[in-house]
């Protein structure tokens, strides 16, 4: 039997609230297929599932706050015996009645032939509750018994008032409601708090150093504006899709700095998984991640990049996308700033920033001409890589992007 656990959505996550699930039990289910909505403080994430299979039970209701790692579900393998429930144990089947089964009337008995038992039948009420033909009525709609009201009408009469006041007294209480979600300003207030607390961490666990370069996008730049030219205005790619490109295959060279500090040691990661720094329009950030980068052409980079922006603003990411990030790019783009100086968002161990391209002087061949340059940079954890490291690595993503018909 499988356990399904609350994911961790983020190095600043300590708890999510369950707002819906998506399945029931007996659902068959498989690997990555949506289960449940939980809310964070970053916003309401889609939660995938990891494991193939039967769900048994759902053990956490809608409105529930759960920390990270606590099991929201379980999942039966393919051929695995039902478990009983954990949530609630089965009941012990009852004990056979002592009073032997009442035989059946022979077929050819007439209707009001009785079958003899010794047991004579029950004597009809010897008194009625006195009841006004309201009551009498209301009481036959609403299901309330008579003989259990107490009357306040005269001579002790049931009146309609009595039966309404017996029946809200019987009425099951009603189930609780989840909780309300929070408002947009104190989902606001509530990210600026987890931003400020993974930051926080970051700075205080991870020793980073910096390092930046200035790099020449004239090859770049003419080559995106001639392949832009042969594509439908809705899948033209923008400069971040190079950089994202260029970055992720310069780990192939230098795996230091791709992968997760996890138990006091560093974990190196087989595949890039570029987490993108989006900026909400109500303010505040997320970083889900493009899987699989270096595999990828850049129309394809493209089509996925504009589809997880779409997702992020909308709130429509999946636990997965938030997950996975085995390093981080962030881009300014325009306007913006001249560089960029990322903090590095733990368990990861690197953050390559782009700050806005600017046209300024630069010298080519000993001529002093205007080109379009970006100012690239590596915030990168000393545990595990040094500054020579860092430098070129830098120059490797320069080189890459001045043949952008390579990516």
């Amino acid at each position: 039997m499988a356990e399904f656990r609350m994911p961790s959505l983020g190095a600043d996550m300590e708890a999510g609230t369950l707002v819906e699930w998506r399945v029931r039990p007996g659902d068959t289910v498989k690997r990555g297929d949506i289960v449940a909505l939980v809310e964070t403080q970053k916003g309401i994430i889609e939660v995938e599932l990891f494991e193939s299979g039967t769900l048994q039970e759902l053990l956490v209701k809608p409105g529930e706050k759960v920390p990270v790692g606590a099991v929201l579900a379980l999942v039966r393998a393919e051929g695995e015996a039902v478990a009983p429930s954990v949530a609630a144990p089965a009941q012990p089947p009852a004990p056979p009645s002592a009073t032997p089964p009442t035989p059946a009337p022979s077929v050819g008995a007439p209707p009001s032939a009785r079958p003899e038992t010794g047991v004579a039948p029950p004597a009809p009420s010897a008194h009625r509750p006195r009841a006004s033909p309201a009551a009498r009525s209301a009481a036959a709609r609403l299901g309330v018994d008579l003989a259990r009201v107490s009357g306040t009408g005269p001579g002790g009469a049931i009146s309609l008032e009595d039966v309404e006041r017996a029946a809200r007294a019987e009425a099951p209480p009603a189930p609780p409601s989840a909780p309300p979600l929070p408002s947009p300003e104190a989902r606001r207030a509530g990210m600026r708090q987890a931003i400020a607390a993974a930051m926080a961490r970051s700075k205080r666990e991870i020793p980073h150093y910096y390092l930046d370069t200035r790099i020449d996008l004239e090859r770049a730049r003419a080559w995106l504006r001639e392949q832009n030219e042969r594509l439908p205005v809705a899948e033209r790619m923008l400069p971040l899709v190079l950089f994202l490109k260029a970055v992720a295959l310069a780990t192939r060279q230098f795996p230091e700095l791709n992968g997760l500090w996890e138990g006091g040691a560093f974990r190196p990661s087989r595949a890039v998984h570029l987490g993108v720094v989006i900026s909400l329009r109500q303010g505040g950030l997320m970083v889900p991640a493009l899987h699989d980068v270096t595999e990828k052409p850049l129309g394809t980079l493209m089509r996925e990049l504009s589809d997880l922006i779409q997702r992020a603003r909308r709130g429509a990411l999946r636990s997965s996308e938030l997950a996975d990030s085995t390093l981080t790019v962030t881009s300014l783009g325009e306007p913006g700033a001249d560089r960029v100086l990322g903090v590095i968002f733990p368990p990861q161990v690197a953050i390559v920033g782009f700050g806005s391209v600017r046209e300024l002087p630069w010298v080519v061949e000993g001529r002093c001409v205007p080109r379009p340059l970006v100012t690239a940079s590596l915030s990168a954890d000393h545990r595990v890589s040094d500054g020579h490291r860092g430098a070129a690595f830098l120059a490797r993503v320069e080189r890459l992007l001045q043949e952008p018909e390579k990516l």
